[in-house]
C-alpha cells in the first residue's frame, strides 16, 4: 500500500471525530476562552484567563486559533483539529522519509503503529500545542542527523535553530531541551562532541536569542515586569523544580508509558530492550532514535510537572526504531507474538466490557448503537489478530489488522459523536440556558458544582456566577437561572429537595434549572 493512501485513510477515519465532537471543558474551552480575551483586550505576546495572567503557553498556537477566528468569524472545530492533525502527519511524513534508507520493507506498519498508538491518535485530534511543537522537534532532529551525515543544505544550517525556536515558542522550555540534549548526548556517544559549534555555533545562538528577544520584549512592552517575571521564572523553574500543576513522582512515566502506547507498548518496549540488550541497536540512526528516547524520558522525569502528553515528542521514535529492529528478529518468535496477543486479548473483551457496563449507572453511552458496533469491530479485530498470530504465524498481517481494526472504530465512534457530546462538553447545556434566559428574560448565569465552568463564557458570550449552597437553598436566586451538575444533586440533599418541582431541563449529565 502506498503511503499517500495511508494518510487519506487516517484522515476519514478521523474525521468525524475532528467535525461532530464538542469541546472538551478542561482545557480546550479555557484555549478558546484566552483567545476570546485576547482578542477582546488586542493582546499579541501575552494572554490572560478571566482577567489573571495566563503565561503557562507561548504565543504562537494562540495566534493560529486567533487568526481561525478572525479569518471563519468564529471558532471551528474542524479549523482548530486541523491544527493537531496536520502537524502529526508532517511528523509521518518526516519519519518516513528519515528510515526509508534504513528500512522500506517496515514502513507501512510504523506509520501504522504511530498513526493508532493510543496518545498520538488523541493529540492528532485535540486542541493543544503538543503535535505542533512535536513537529518542530522532529522536524529539528531530522535536520540535524542530515547535517551530521553530510546530507544536509546550505538552508539546513538556518532551518535547524530555527525549527527549535519555534518549538520554544509553541509550548516553552521541552521544546529547546529536548533537542538539545538528544544532539550532545548523541555527538559525545559518537565521540564527535567537538562538532558541536557546526549545529549549537553562533548561527544557533543568534536565531535564538533574536527570536527570543523579541517575544520578550513584546511581552515586557504589552504587560510588564510582572508578566516576564512570570513567564521566565514561574513557568519554567517553578515548574521544574517544585511544580503548582501535574507534580508526579519521578517514575510516573515509566507508568505512563505503557498506555501512552497502546496497543503496541508490548511490541515496541520489547524490541527496544531486547535490541539493547541483544546488541542489535548498531546503526547511527538507530542509535539517534534510542538516544533521543532516554534523554527524553530522563530529562522530562527528573522535571516536577509531569503529564503523560509531555512525552509526546519521543512517541515517533518508539515506533519508528522498533519498526527498524524487526527485520533483526524472527517473525516467528513467540515473544513477538504474545506482545500483539495481549492487547489483542483487551480488544476481545471490548463488547462484553461495554455490554456489562452499559447496565451502570453511569452509561452515558447506553443505546447508543454506534458505540456498540464500534465495540464489535475492535471486538473482532481481536479475534482475528489472535487468530493470524497462532494458526497463521504471522507478523505483519497482524499489525495491520489491529491498526485497521483501530480505525474502523475510531470512525463508526466518531459519528457517535451528537448523542455523546452533551456528556461531553457544554455548547448543548449553553445552547439550552441561552434558550431558556430569553424566554424568561434574564441575562444572568449561575452555576453550582460545575468545574471549571468559567470558560463557558465561549458559548453564553459573558461570565458566569458561581453560586454558593446558601443563595440556592434559601432563594435568594429567584427568577435566575441555575446550572447545575447530575452529581451535586445526587450528593447533596437540601438541593435536591429545594430543586424538586422546579422547571428543569436536562442536557446530558447537567441540568439547566429556572429558579
Amino acid at each position: 500500500m502506498k503511503n499517500k493512501y495511508l494518510y487519506l485513510i487516517w484522515f476519514v477515519a478521523l474525521l468525524p471525530v475532528m467535525i461532530l465532537r464538542d469541546y472538551t471543558p478542561d482545557n480546550e474551552l479555557r484555549y478558546l476562552s484566552i483567545v476570546d480575551e485576547a482578542l477582546q483586550n488586542g493582546d499579541v505576546f501575552t494572554f490572560t484567563n478571566q482577567g489573571e495572567i495566563y503565561a503557562d503557553k507561548p504565543p504562537l498556537y494562540f495566534w493560529l486559533m486567533m487568526a481561525g477566528k478572525i479569518l471563519l468569524g468564529g471558532h471551528r472545530m474542524w479549523f482548530l483539529s486541523l491544527l493537531s492533525f496536520v502537524p502529526a502527519v508532517i511528523v509521518l511524513t518526516t519519519m518516513a522519509k528519515w528510515v526509508r534508507k534504513e528500512n522500506a520493507e517496515n514502513q507501512t506498519e510504523a506509520l501504522l503503529m504511530l498513526m493508532t498508538a493510543g496518545l498520538f491518535t488523541g493529540l492528532a485530534l485535540v486542541v493543544r500545542m503538543d503535535m505542533l511543537m512535536c513537529m518542530f522537534i522532529v522536524l529539528a532532529l531530522y535536520t540535524f542527523f542530515k547535517i551530521y551525515k553530510g546530507e544536509g543544505a546550505k538552508r539546513d544550517s538556518f532551518l535547524f535553530p530555527v525549527y527549535v525556536f519555534l518549538a520554544l515558542f509553541t509550548k516553552g522550555p521541552v521544546g529547546i531541551l529536548v533537542p538539545l540534549l538528544s544532539t550532545l548526548v548523541f555527538l559525545l556517544y559518537q565521540r564527535k562532541i567537538h562538532t558541536w559549534r557546526q549545529y549549537w555555533g553562533w548561527k544557533s545562538l543568534l536565531v535564538l536569542l533574536l527570536g527570543c528577544g523579541i517575544w520578550f520584549a513584546g511581552a515586557y512592552m504589552e504587560s510588564g515586569s510582572e508578566y516576564l517575571n512570570n513567564l521566565l521564572v514561574h513557568q519554567t523553574v517553578g515548574r521544574g523544580i517544585n511544580a503548582f500543576h501535574h507534580k508526579r513522582p519521578f517514575y510516573y512515566y515509566v507508568l505512563s508509558v505503557w498506555y501512552s502506547l497502546a496497543p503496541w507498548m508490548f511490541l515496541s518496549v520489547g524490541l527496544i530492550a531486547f535490541g539493547g540488550v541483544r546488541r542489535k541497536i548498531q546503526t547511527e540512526i538507530e542509535r539517534f532514535f534510542l538516544i533521543i528516547i532516554l534523554t527524553t524520558f530522563v530529562m522530562l522525569s527528573v522535571i516536577s510537572s509531569k503529564l503523560a502528553v509531555y512525552l509526546l515528542p519521543s512517541f515517533p521514535f518508539f515506533i519508528f526504531l522498533p519498526a527498524l529492529l524487526l527485520k533483526k528478529f524472527d517473525p516467528t518468535n513467540i515473544w513477538l507474538r504474545i506482545s500483539l496477543a495481549a492487547p489483542a486479548l483487551v480488544f476481545v473483551l471490548a463488547l462484553p466490557a461495554l455490554v456489562y457496563l452499559s447496565g451502570t449507572d453511569d452509561a452515558f453511552f447506553a443505546g447508543v448503537f454506534l458505540v456498540y458496533l464500534a465495540a464489535g469491530i475492535i471486538t473482532l479485530s481481536g479475534l482475528t489478530v489472535l487468530y493470524l498470530l497462532f494458526f497463521k504465524k504471522q507478523l505483519q498481517h497482524p499489525i495491520r489488522v489491529m491498526a485497521a481494526g483501530v480505525l474502523l472504530t475510531v470512525f463508526v465512534a466518531g459519528l457517535a459523536m451528537p448523542q455523546l457530546n452533551p456528556y461531553l462538553g457544554w455548547s448543548r447545556l449553553c445552547e439550552k440556558a441561552s434558550a431558556v434566559a430569553s424566554e424568561k428574560r434574564t441575562t444572568d448565569y449561575y452555576v453550582y458544582g460545575i468545574s471549571r465552568a468559567e470558560s463557558m463564557d465561549v458559548f453564553l458570550k459573558k461570565d458566569v456566577i458561581f453560586a454558593d449552597k446558601e443563595e440556592i437553598v434559601k432563594n435568594k436566586l429567584d427568577g435566575q437561572l441555575l446550572l447545575i451538575s447530575d452529581k451535586a444533586i445526587k450528593k447533596d440533599e437540601d438541593i435536591r429537595s429545594f430543586l424538586f418541582g422546579k422547571e428543569q431541563y436536562a442536557v446530558g449529565k447537567y441540568l439547566v434549572v429556572a429558579l
